[in-house]
């Protein structure tokens, strides 16, 4: 959150931030110290009853009511607030840390909250009605208490000050103000409503729900309505359906709204696009990008819309074939569910209202099992650097397949991708033979409906894991049934044929017909990061020099990683001309030239990088803005200049479509190697924003590190904002050049911070040790005395100084530190008559309160535990005298 640092008084004192007190955005506002619950409570009552005319009878408001285990009070005050202002009492309602407590995350701002609920029906007691999702009684105001802030142990500690964050949902607030009991009854949503109307063949919106909805018209407009308004300000703001974050989530949004669109309201295509003028003209004025952006807006969602429709018309094949077959099986295969969700894009809530249409139901607890496999074999992928499980050819079964005279697979069409008209890039599905089928360390002729097995085929367009680049998955179709899909779940090679690890959707046998698809986003992704991978190589070499080496890639959708070995430590500044240059590259859209010639004519091309490995002949050629026909002849020196090397990877057309990079981890892996990782594109672009802020938080830090902190407290907050922005800096993805100059600023900061601490901790020491001298100014054999310090360090050091000033008097002093910890030292003049020890003296003391302590005959310390220090004070002074009396007695 941006006002963090106002919440946790980290905020540079000089900053515009430090000024802010109140701030008015989405119908609430924020104060930041400047008034607190009276005044919120006040006036959020002021404006709805007076300011909006709400009838104060048909408004209830609820608090929190506490949590004894977490030891939190009920907020008693803002119940006693609310009832100053006149609400009765059997109105103000107490609720638990679901409702009535805010919290950012695991750490951060927190506290208490109160909501006023609004009564849609009125003249009746609706109180057992809030919040119980109720849709005639409603939320319409949350009042946030930001006061504590909760700490990475769990704990909760008061804010430097106060502050307020209060909402308002504009949609209710309407709809309470025109007298409506339906968000879609307001102005805000009538006019879409009358265009999807019009735009369609359904009958009117009527407002109905649940059962009386029966063939969900009314959920559809309701559905369409809320997604264009989504859509069009979310491409307004640059957010474009994708696949992955929220581009992700986008995408299911869009094509939720397509289904119901064209399925459930009958409409033809283009309906989502002809939304877009009704939606600006009732949001323009507040967000003018929506028409600045309107025909970019229009375009996507026709674009996205027909590439849905298309999978759209397969998915719902699938599912009438699925339930023909299935019998009177009211349960859908949870199989089939999962394909269309992973392989077509389909929302599982949109199959699930399919399904409901046709009287049957989703097995969602095992759909739910299968998203945690698939989350957890990603996670397992990801930490062994993207290697797929694998369906392993074993040596008879090649042996067999060679005898058999079974052709390798060619895999030539893998290549065969080209950039369309509008940018983006094409790739054409490939025809194939199954060749044989592979199950249980056997070949075999045939596999059934649901079985793991592998298919060579004699051809594909895959790409199989090999040259550190990770493989495809897809589906496969058979020719002629579009309508069943095999998932492909991992492609590799062994002996020459690609092997494709399917399950099977249907039986499937030797000599069938296959359509094979690619998951191209995937696809397109690592495409992106190989060709980056080979920038990274060129541009390590022209910064870091020829010493530098490849030792070793792999290529994910995710991420790239580059094992380089190099002559000596790579720096932040060579880190960040290597990133330079690469940014350089990607903005020239380089063309990237391939081509297979002869091993023997690759070795003689000027400039041309290779790793150990045993290539094939003939190789592939990949050049990064230079043909490989030109980079043949001898005297050609261009490939001096630019990337050029052999590798069988898949690689972009141009260089702009990686549109950054950023190196955002560089680890030694032994002596000479190091480690790289990078991130393109949007990734690389959230890197360097998040770099920007860090480095904006360590500026301002290190602004208020000018001023040399007045108190302890101070001191102490400074040197553990430094510490959480450390941990910080070392985890966030930023570019690693940013990290260490970042890292290298903050320790020089924590070294200042400790040394203003040490500072304020000995010029405090100094003036206690005057007021404990002038305390004392007669000679006394013993003193005992309680200070504050929270160091027993400093506590030691004390004790030494007042002996110092007062030769001959032993002195033992104790601090109390608010968790009830006790810190003692002692110190006892060196040759003193008196007998009395100090270790002796300090265990005694420090024994009552149930702790430990050490020392020698002239100097000691210890800690316990106490509640006061009155006693143990006493304790201390007796012990000290008694031991003195016995002296004098022995003497006498």
């Amino acid at each position: 959150m941006q006002f963090k640092p106002i919440f946790l008084g980290t905020a540079d004192p000089r900053s515009e931030m430090a000024q802010y007190r109140s701030f008015f955005e989405m119908l609430g506002n924020w104060s930041f110290g400047d008034y607190f619950k009276v005044e919120a409570c006040a006036m959020a009552w002021e404006l709805l009853t007076h300011g909006y005319e709400i009838p104060a009878d048909r408004l209830y408001v609820t608090y929190f009511r506490g949590d004894p285990e977490l030891g939190l009070a009920a907020d008693e005050e803002t119940k006693e607030i609310w009832l100053s202002l006149g609400v009765p009492p059997s109105r103000i309602l107490p609720f638990g840390l679901k409702e009535n407590f805010w919290e950012m995350g695991d750490t951060g701002p927190c506290g208490p909250c109160t909501e006023i609920h609004y009564d849609h029906i009125g003249g009746r007691n609706a109180a057992p009605l809030v919040n119980q999702d109720s849709p005639e009684v409603v939320e319409i105001w949350n009042l946030v208490f930001m006061q504590y802030n909760r700490e990475s142990d769990g704990c909760l500690r008061p804010l430097p000050q106060c502050h307020v964050d209060t909402g308002m949902g504009l949609e209710r607030l309407v709809t309470i103000l025109q007298g409506q009991r339906s968000n879609y009854a307001t102005d805000l949503f009538a006019p879409v409503l009358k265009a999807i109307e019009r735009g369609s063949q359904a009958p009117p919106y009527q407002g109905r729900l649940g059962a009386e909805d029966s063939h969900h018209v009314d959920m559809a407009y309701r559905v369409v309505a809320d997604h264009i308004r989504t859509l069009s300000v979310c491409i307004a703001d640059g957010v474009y359906p994708g696949t992955s974050g929220a581009e992700l989530v986008l995408r299911r949004i869009l094509r939720r709204a397509v289904r119901f669109s064209s399925e459930v309201l009958r409409a033809p295509p283009g309906l989502l696009s002809s939304l877009v003028p009704t939606v600006v003209e009732i949001l323009g004025d507040a967000y003018p990008e929506l028409e600045r952006e309107k025909s970019q807006i229009m375009r996507i969602l026709n674009e996205s819309e027909e590439a849905f429709l298309v999978s759209l018309q397969r998915g719902r094949h699938i599912i009438e074939r699925t339930i023909q077959q299935g019998g009177a099986n009211l349960t859908f295969p949870v199989g089939v569910s999962w394909s269309l969700y992973r392989n077509l894009g389909f929302p599982l809530d949109l199959i699930g209202l399919m399904l409901e249409e046709r009287g049957l139901c989703l097995d969602t607890e095992a759909l739910d099992r299968l998203a945690v496999e698939e989350a957890e074999k990603k996670v397992r992928n990801q930490q062994a650097d993207g290697a797929p499980a694998r369906v392993h050819l074993d040596v008879h079964s090649l042996a067999e397949l060679q005898h058999r005279g079974v052709p390798r697979t060619n895999d030539s069409p893998k290549y065969n991708y080209r950039l369309g008209a509008d940018g983006r890039y094409v790739f054409t599905p490939c025809q194939a033979t199954v060749l044989t089928l592979y199950r249980d360390q056997s070949l075999v002729s045939a596999v059934d409906r649901g079985e793991r097995c592998a298919a060579i085929l004699d051809r594909t367009c895959y790409y199989a894991e090999q040259g550190g680049q990770s493989c495809d998955v897809g589906y496969f179709v058979r020719d002629g049934e579009q309508d069943v899909l095999f998932p492909v779940e991992s492609v590799h090679v062994a002996g020459g044929y690609v092997v494709h690890e399917i399950t099977a959707a249907e039986p499937l046998r030797v000599g069938d017909r296959l359509l094979l698809y690619l998951d191209e986003g995937q696809r397109l992704a690592c495409m992106v990061k190989h060709t980056a991978t080979h920038l990274l190589n060129f541009a390590l070499r022209q910064v870091l020099g020829e010493g530098t080496a490849q030792r070793g890639s792999h290529v994910t959708a995710e991420r790239l990683r580059f094992d380089v070995g190099v002559t000596g430590p790579v720096s932040g500044v060579q880190l960040q001309e290597v990133e330079k240059l690469l940014q350089e590259l990607i903005a020239q859209d380089l063309e990237i030239d391939t081509a297979h010639i002869p091993l023997s004519d690759a070795k003689c091309i000027r400039g041309l990088r290779t790793v150990d490995e045993v290539y094939p002949d003939p190789v592939r050629v990949v050049s990064v803005g230079v043909p490989v026909e030109k980079l043949m002849n001898p005297s050609c020196q261009d490939g001096l200049q630019t990337s050029v090397e052999l590798c069988c990877g898949t690689h972009l057309l141009r260089t702009a479509a990686i549109e950054d990079l950023v190196i955002i981890s560089e680890k030694p892996l032994v002596k000479g190697i190091v480690r790289l990782i990078a991130v393109t594109g949007e990734e690389a672009r959230q890197a360097r924003e998040t770099g920007q802020l860090l480095l904006r938080e360590v500026e301002s830090i290190t602004e208020r590190m000018k001023t040399r902190p007045a108190t302890l407290s101070e001191a102490q907050q400074l040197s553990k904002e430094i510490g959480l922005l450390s941990e910080n800096v070392d985890n966030a993805p930023i570019p690693q050049w940013q990290r260490k100059e970042l890292q290298t600023t903050l320790k020089s900061l924590q070294r200042s911070a400790n040394t203003a601490i040490r500072k304020v901790e000995e010029r405090q020491a100094m003036e206690k040790v005057e007021s404990l001298v002038e305390k004392y100014s007669h000679h006394q054999p013993v003193i005992v005395d309680a200070v504050y310090v929270e160091s027993l360090p400093v506590l030691v050091k004390l004790v030494n100084q007042v002996c110092d000033r007062r030769p001959g008097s032993a002195v033992m002093l104790l601090s109390r530190l608010s968790s009830g910890k006790v810190l003692c030292a002692c110190h006892v003049p060196k040759g003193s008559t008196s007998g009395l020890s100090a270790a002796d003296w300090t265990i005694a003391v420090c024994s009552t309160m149930k702790g430990k302590a050490g020392g020698s005959t002239v100097v000691a310390n210890g800690t316990g535990t106490s509640d006061t220090l009155d006693d143990v004070l006493q304790t201390a002074m007796n012990f000290a005298q008694i031991k003195q009396q016995k002296d004098d007695s022995n003497v006498q």
